[in-house]
């Protein structure tokens, strides 16, 4: 018997050297001396990723408490900029409102993290919905009876991406006047704070259509319709099409046409920068990427900064300087 179990282990020694038997990887320990809370002011479009994320940082470090405020991402910078509210991590659906907000006032430094890209949102209730393609969605949509939104362009990125989506939409298709005819057909009573808020309505049947990111959508299991790359705002080699759009957004400099790309930053107030930082490297390492794609939301690797020279060190090693940066 004793020679059975001595060949038996000889066996299980030569598969696990010859990788016939997979060698599963510890996860990481738990680490309990890391602890306190950590305060998220983030875009609408990150609430599904950003519990994700939180919930695996939690894994890891189980003594960290997350208190988190989704809102639109000028109304999250402007919590920082004119209301005084501390925060730890503003984390933008534009990393422009960053630097036009909080840089270099409340903040020094702005990294680039993740993509999007703008798409129709909509169900098997939604009227028209077997008829609509890239082709005659604008038709579709100004049909007697079909209702369809968007967010805030004054709070909110998603918004006014939409109406840079349908000016570009009016040179893309020579279509001359679209841009006033789309915005004719969605009254104010069609427009929410913030992308999710439109979610519901979509759910419900309320809407027929909203404007959204292609990450909210895939999150919320939505149908949608691809913009063509031309309007879509989701290609940086169209960067230069995409600047011949604008929308005038109150308060703040007129916002050109430009690819979708997400930012964030730890502010100068922010009560636990430690935290910050140690959060951060878990988003812009593997595991935080990881989470990003599986939401739908393609991360930049390695991330972008255009203040690469003023990150906080730990971060260094993740981040190259974007164009134009230090």
């Amino acid at each position: 018997m004793e020679k059975v179990w001595v060949i038996a282990a000889w066996i299980l020694l030569v598969q696990l050297l010859a990788g016939c038997v997979p060698i599963q990887p510890h996860p990481p320990a738990a680490d309990s001396t890391l602890q306190g809370t950590l305060v998220v002011f983030h875009a609408g479009s990150l609430t599904m990723p950003v519990e994700l994320l939180t919930r695996a940082f939690n894994a890891r470090y189980p003594r960290v408490t997350f208190a988190t405020e989704a809102a639109g991402s000028l109304v999250s910078a402007r919590k920082v900029s004119e209301l005084g509210r501390q925060a730890d991590l503003v984390i933008s659906a534009d990393y422009t409102v960053i630097d036009r907000l909080l840089i270099p006032a409340f903040a020094d430094w702005n990294i680039q993290f993740a993509r999007n890209s703008m798409v129709i949102a909509y169900t098997d209730r939604s009227r028209y919905a077997d008829e609509i393609n890239a082709q005659n969605w604008y038709e579709i949509l100004t049909r007697e009876g079909v209702i369809y939104g968007h967010s805030d362009p004054q709070a909110d990125p998603c918004g006014y991406r939409a109406l840079l989506v349908w000016q570009l939409a009016e040179l893309h298709y020579q279509q001359p006047g679209l841009y006033t005819r789309l915005r004719e057909h969605c009254p104010p009573s069609h427009i929410r704070p913030k992308e999710t808020d439109l979610i519901p309505l979509l759910q419900s049947g309320d809407m027929d259509y909203a404007f959204q990111y292609r990450s909210v959508a895939v999150q919320h299991g939505l149908k949608f319709l691809e913009l063509p790359d031309e309007i879509n705002l989701s290609r940086p080699e169209l960067a230069d099409f995409y600047r011949r759009a604008t929308v005038d957004i109150a308060g703040a400099e007129t916002q050109v046409g430009m690819p979708i790309i997400y930012g964030v930053t730890i502010p100068r107030n922010a009560p636990r920068p430690d935290l910050a930082v140690r959060f951060l490297a878990f988003l812009l390492g593997p595991e935080g990427q990881a989470i990003m794609e599986e939401a739908g939301q393609p991360p930049i690797v390695p991330a972008l900064s255009e203040q690469a020279d003023l990150v906080p060190g730990e971060l260094r090693s993740l981040v190259i300087p974007a164009a134009g940066g230090k």
